[in-house]
């Protein structure tokens, strides 16, 4: 194709475009025709003026390789054939974008009808996270005795790494101002920041299991725990029955009512209760479930801390004080048949365990100020050696997580003066939480 302006024509005269096909060697070109001639868009054929195929005349011998300007423009793609391609295109990308976002099937679960459920529920606090609102910084670092190389190629397993840690500790749910003692489940965040630059972020509950095992299931239970406008709670009526419906959340609710809540961030333990695919330096990949567990001995919640709506903070810094605190990363690997896509089961006791090394937190700040307010512990950033496996609730809470993160952020922006990590405040309604991180 060769294209150019007339020879020796103005800058302002009517330029042309000339473009040269070839089959089988014979060289043709458009028929001329001015672009703003009535004929342009009076055609019906298939050559006729106004056609979106070319009208091809010969005007080379066999082998040529180019053509002489004509004098007249070659023909252009037709108007409406233009503009019912762009509109195609724009139509498509709104499409897309439409059905993403889940205008086009309202009925479709998305991200955002999950996080705008947990706003619903506990209502929307700017600057927060939607889940998780309440909570600390902390920082340490993990020290590797070498044993977790075994199953994961990841650096920060190698003999004696130290790896700088920035964590948070907090409680399930939306509300910043909740009282401690009002949920059973206690969390701690991580990331892991290895000395290539690569990191592993992870988000654990003090319960080792989930009460449900799909997307799809959690926003229902959501739902089944919206407060009721009356009472400002839950409908106990409505969460029994969405439980009956479920036996998949039998569980969940069985550990609770065997394990009462840790008196303290620092004596309780913290799974990862997803399963990861862990591939070591071999080559082979094996599934790995992850706790920590405190070195400090487990003791209840004591009817004291029950009445002080913040003892949690301030019980981990009093510790703090005194001393680093301590728990041991243990690695749970499955064995052939062990299910990985359902966070419901827990796998067998009996299961091999590898004591990886140590964790190490030894400072704690606000959350207003600490390293953790601006980390979103996006469970599926992972360091080589360690990959998402089929859970479907990873992958939703990625997404949960990306959006809240956004969310917040961009309140934060918009309102400089937010409050920072909040003194003890009248408490809202509990809200019942299964402790997904947001």
């Amino acid at each position: 194709m060769v294209s150019g302006r007339a020879k020796n024509a103005p800058l302002n005269s009517r330029t042309h475009t000339f473009r040269v096909y070839s089959i089988g060697g014979q060289v043709f070109e458009p028929t001329p025709l001015e672009t703003n001639s009535p004929e342009k868009i009076a055609g019906d054929g298939i050559n006729a003026p106004g056609s979106c195929l070319p009208s091809r005349r010969p005007i080379a011998s066999q082998g040529a390789l180019v053509s002489k300007p004509s004098s007249s423009p070659p023909k252009r793609l037709c108007v409406p054939c233009r503009l019912a391609a762009i509109g195609a295109v724009v139509a498509a990308l709104a499409g897309g974008f439409a059905y993403t976002a889940g205008w086009l099937t309202p009925a479709r679960l998305t991200t955002a009808r999950i996080v705008n459920q947990l706003q619903a529920n506990a209502g929307v606090y700017p600057g927060y996270r939607r889940n998780h609102a309440k909570g600390v910084c902390v920082s340490g670092y993990f020290v590797s005795n070498g044993d977790g190389a075994e199953v994961s190629r990841a650096g920060l397993f190698d003999p004696g790494v130290i790896t700088p840690v920035i964590g948070r500790f907090a409680i399930p749910g939306g509300n910043p101002y909740a009282p401690d003692a009002s949920v059973p489940i206690r969390s701690m965040a991580l990331l892991f920041q290895l000395k290539d630059g690569e990191q592993w972020r992870t988000g654990m509950n003090s319960v080792p299991l989930f009460p449900v095992r799909t997307p799809l299931k959690f926003f229902e239970q959501l739902v089944a725990s919206r407060p009721d406008p009356a009472t400002g709670k839950p409908d106990p009526a409505r969460l029994k029955a969405f439980f009956a419906a479920n036996p998949e959340t039998q569980p969940f609710l069985a550990w609770l009512k065997a394990n009462p809540p840790s008196s303290s961030f620092a004596n309780a333990a913290y799974y990862s209760v997803n399963a990861f695919r862990f591939t070591n330096a071999d080559g082979q990949t094996r599934a790995v479930r992850w706790a920590t567990q405190p070195e400090a001995p487990y003791a209840p919640l004591t009817a004291a801390q029950k009445e002080d709506k913040n003892f949690l903070g301030g019980e981990l810094e009093q510790r703090l004080k005194e001393g680093a605190l301590r728990w041991d990363l243990i690695l749970t690997v499955a064995a052939p048949g062990d299910p990985t896509n359902d966070a419901t089961q827990q796998w067998p006791a009996d299961r091999q365990q590898i004591d990886a090394g140590t964790l190490v937190i030894d400072h704690e700040s606000s959350q207003a100020e600490g390293l953790c307010r601006d980390v979103n512990f996006d469970p599926t950033i992972l360091p080589a050696g360690i990959r998402p496996s089929d859970d479907p609730l990873l992958a939703a809470r990625s997404a949960a997580y990306a959006l809240s993160f956004n969310r917040r952020t961009h309140e934060e922006a918009q309102q400089p003066d937010l409050p920072s990590h909040p003194a003890a405040q009248p408490s809202q309604p509990d809200q019942p939480s299964n402790g997904a991180h947001s």
